[in-house]
């Protein structure tokens, strides 16, 4: 089973409820999207250290999304894809544009250290 979540309208308010969550925004004709979630679904297969961390990705020109996109204005403002988003506790404590699992790695570091 892969830890890499596919998310829609009716589970990611639950999704980022977790202890810890990658929420990550892509839409199904984004390339750089598409390469990102290969590279961090081999990656999860063998990770041990973040399996504390739930990971997902939610397509945003799937239909079901009103509710998402009503509680995230900022949506708006994004203007590259992938976008990823990191939360403790329902709470977002980081956001940033594109992919590389070394970005990620050191910002969960820091979060979940901190």
């Amino acid at each position: 089973m892969s830890r890499y979540e596919t998310l829609d309208g009716s589970n990611w308010e639950e999704f980022i409820q977790s202890p810890y969550a990658v929420l990550i925004l892509g839409k199904t004709t984004c390339e750089n999207c598409a390469r990102w979630t290969d590279e961090l679904t081999a990656y999860l297969e063998t990770d041990s250290e973040f399996v504390s961390v739930r990971f997902g990705k939610l397509l945003l020109d799937q239909p079901g999304l009103i509710g998402f996109k009503k509680a995230n204005l900022w949506l708006a403002e994004v203007d590259v894809l992938p976008y990823n988003l990191i939360y403790a506790n329902g709470e977002k404590v980081k956001d940033y544009a594109g992919g590389g699992l070394s970005r990620l790695q050191n910002r969960l570091r820091r979060i979940m250290e901190g």
